[in-house]
């Protein structure tokens, strides 16, 4: 499942995206997930965009998967030392407990609120039994694009956290926070890491 015009913003903006800093909170998530690993873990950023973490955890010793359904963006994250990224979408992750840790920063928040579940699960299954994975949201409710064209899915917390343990994860390290991202709207957003 994707979305055109999503994709094809991602695409005509992707210099610009690679550019951005990374948040301190983005930044101290991405820490404690690496630090939740074991060593030499292999690890799936999905929705990787330029690779801005990807290459943090190659540089800290994981094997590092990526994909984007942004074209621009994989061609970003594979100068990116250490990552093997591909392009392909959400629905085409089929792997079976390949990896330690999953990283889905801000990549969800674009799919349709009812794939949701089955995105979840497949990555639920990607997991090794004591995987980890983290992911990003923007809170709210409903579904709209942004001023940029991006389509968005809002959720709750207690949606998310129902979500997460329909899928079978135990969700152990929560943060909320709010920030400006690429369209520079001030938006509140919630961080959760959670066991497989």
């Amino acid at each position: 499942m994707s979305d055109d015009e999503t994709l094809a913003v991602y695409d005509a903006k992707a210099k610009e995206y690679a550019d951005l800093k990374i948040g301190k909170s983005d930044q101290d998530s991405l820490h404690g997930f690496l630090a939740d690993l074991p060593d030499a873990a292999k690890v799936l950023d999905f929705g990787c965009g330029p690779g801005h973490f990807a290459v943090q955890m190659a540089a800290k010793g994981c094997t590092v998967d990526a994909f984007d359904g942004s074209a621009e963006m994989v061609a970003l994250a594979r100068q990116q030392q250490g990552v093997n990224a591909w392009q392909a979408f959400f629905d085409e992750l089929d792997t079976e407990g390949a990896y330690d840790g999953v990283w889905a920063n801000f990549s969800l928040l674009h799919a349709p609120r009812e794939s949701l579940p089955a995105h979840l699960a497949s990555i639920k299954l990607a997991l090794k039994p004591a995987g980890i994975f983290h992911i990003g949201m923007k809170l709210g409710d409903g579904a709209s694009r942004d001023n940029i064209g991006r389509q968005y899915t809002y959720v709750t917390e207690s949606e998310l956290m129902q979500l997460l343990t329909d899928a079978g994860f135990r969700p152990y390290n929560t943060l909320n926070a709010e920030g400006r991202g690429f369209s520079g709207k001030l938006e509140p957003y919630i961080l959760v890491r959670s066991h497989a």
